[in-house]
């Protein structure tokens, strides 16, 4: 860790050449979106009580409670009305009986963006032939690592060493990287969690090639862009879950979950001027660990109105899930911005587990 973070520090020392830095709000939020219907159904609210191989992303601390010696997984979501595409890829497995290992892989692109700056010939006549496409994408690969710690009894830590790839076809890229820090408690059936994302700040390197639009910035009036370092701000999750059991094959799993940033004042329920709250709540009710119903509210914003007044929204989310031997398929249905028919997302991922013994 120590070796990482002298890392980190020589590489933005060394990086000041490209220009100007910044820390933007929103930085890298792609990375917010989650993975894995179940935690889309809950409103992103399970830092606590996520147990499988998920849980890379949303708390690495959390890998340990992987009950097969393999776990894999893979996600697709499309977004406003089919323009975005976002899609994750994870695998995770156990070393030891107190040490796991996670590898998560996310995009989140549009694609065939049409380049219509050579729209016109040398003629000044529309050639419609001459019109090409470009993709918007930004990856980001996640190396997990997580431990019990046998002399704290129900202690559990976790970190992530992220990789992050953004390129806007062949007119910018950034490369980029940083770290997260997870730990849970458990005690009986209540589990405590706190998730610090980016807890360097996550630093994104751009590069542009200015002379591929020059001309037209210069046309329009707009600034040509330059290269720049940006910095991901920390962020800290503080999460809570119970489950409880009902004659034996029902259950019901609740987690609230709060959520502090640090880029400005968001339109979040609370805001302040060093940091914004969040709060997320979920539900999930199953049976025999086979069948679930999921439920998730959160994104509460306040919505100011073209007569002046205002008034508070709140995303829903809602979910299912069946278990056929060790396959798990989920489906969640997710209200981007609670603003029109048209914002709702269908989620769907897949999950399967396995062991060793099984592999042959």
């Amino acid at each position: 860790m120590v070796r990482a973070v002298i890392f980190i520090i020589i590489f933005f020392t060394l990086t000041k050449a490209f220009g100007q830095t910044s820390a933007p709000k929103y930085s890298n939020e792609f990375l917010s979106i989650g993975v894995g219907a179940r935690g889309m159904a809950m409103s992103e609210s399970v830092v606590a009580s996520t147990s499988d191989v998920t849980a890379g992303y949303w708390n690495p601390a959390n890998l340990t409670d992987l009950t097969n010696d393999f776990e894999g997984s893979l996600m697709h979501s499309s977004y406003f009305a089919g323009i975005a595409n976002y899609d994750y890829l994870g695998f995770a497995t156990r070393t030891d009986t107190s040490s796991y290992l996670g590898i998560s892989a996310i995009r989140f692109a549009i694609d065939d963006i049409p380049d219509t700056r050579f729209l016109y010939d040398a003629n000044g006549a529309i050639n419609y032939d001459r019109i090409q496409f470009f993709s918007a994408a930004d990856y980001a690969f996640i190396f997990s690592y997580a431990r019990k710690i046998p002399k704290l009894k129900g202690i559990q830590l976790g970190g992530n060493f992220k990789i992050i790839h953004r390129n806007v076809g062949d007119f910018a890229k950034a490369w980029g990287f940083g770290l997260d820090i997870g730990a849970k408690f458990s005690h009986k059936k209540w589990s405590f969690a706190v998730m610090a994302r980016d807890i360097t700040g996550t630093f994104n390197a751009w590069t542009h090639n200015s002379e591929l639009v020059a001309d037209v910035y210069l046309q329009t009036g707009n600034e040509i862009p330059s290269n720049s370092i940006e910095i991901t701000l920390p962020r800290l999750i503080f999460g809570v879950s119970r489950i409880f059991y009902f004659k034996e094959k029902f259950s019901a799993l609740a987690e609230v979950d709060l959520e502090l940033t640090f880029d400005g004042k968001r339109n979040t329920l609370a805001k302040f001027s060093l940091f914004s709250l969040a709060p997320k709540a979920g539900l999930e009710l199953g049976y025999q660990q086979k069948i679930f119903a999921r439920l998730g509210v959160g994104e509460f914003q306040q919505i100011k109105e073209f007569d002046g007044s205002s008034s508070h929204s709140f995303q829903p989310n809602f979910g299912l899930g069946i278990n056929i031997k060790g396959l798990q398929i989920d489906y969640a249905l997710t209200d981007i911005g609670n603003q029109a028919e048209a914002l709702y997302s269908h989620v769907f991922s897949l999950k399967y587990g396995w062991d060793s013994k099984n592999e042959n």
